[in-house]
């Protein structure tokens, strides 16, 4: 069984399943924001850990486990909240894992896909796209990104072939963590709003709410 963290309704209206980034828990202050922000909007919300992550804290230090575990920790996650009752699913979360969950996300045959800035390429490397899966995506997506993220900015996207099933919407002059420069006229905490309110529109929308 995973350990799971869970916010707002009772599973049986549907659940959003999120995954931490790379370097932060699933209790990260982002990651306690958007949960407490989708359950205020009414949703049920599960988040869960990969392994390595959840042996940092019992003091084991390693870096994020091979795509073959990520994978199969996120099907696993989808078949326990389904065995939950969970009649509708929508899956995503931060960075790494939105971009897992979109790589099971049509072989789990769940409802939506909510990606929180994903990491279209490593920064500085806009060569190396991790993009091929996205141009035949079928479940309805959601891509939340800050205009200027470094793992794939406004002008980077643009150039992308994507699936029709995936709308992207922007953060203004937000980075990877959403956070926007101080001469911008607006501040992180606006953003990581934004994002909460179009996260969780799509959610109901997806999750017939």
């Amino acid at each position: 069984m995973i350990d799971l963290l869970q916010d707002g309704t009772d599973v049986g209206g549907g659940v959003v399943i999120l995954a931490h980034g790379a370097g932060a828990p699933m209790d990260s202050g982002f990651m306690n924001d958007v949960a407490a922000g989708l359950a205020a909007q009414g949703l049920s919300v599960a988040r869960f850990e990969f392994p390595y992550m959840a042996a940092r804290r019992t003091g084991q230090r390693r870096g994020p486990d091979r795509p073959d575990v990520l994978r199969s920790t996120w099907l696993d996650a989808i078949a326990q909240l389904r065995a939950a009752g969970a009649p509708r699913i929508v899956i995503g979360g931060k960075s790494l894992g939105g971009r897992i969950a979109s790589l099971v996300a049509d072989e789990a045959a769940v409802d939506g896909l909510l990606c929180l800035g994903y990491p279209f390429h490593p920064p500085g490397k806009p060569e190396q796209l991790r993009t091929k899966h996205l141009a035949a995506l079928r479940t309805p997506a959601l891509v939340v990104q800050g205009e200027r993220d470094p793992f794939g900015t406004r002008d980077d996207v643009a150039g992308y072939a994507l699936s029709p099933a995936i709308r992207v919407a922007w953060l203004p002059d937000g980075d990877h963590s959403f956070k926007p420069r101080k001469a911008s006229g607006t501040t992180e905490r606006a953003n990581v709003e934004r994002a909460i309110a179009l996260a969780a529109a799509f959610a109901t929308e997806v999750l017939g709410g």
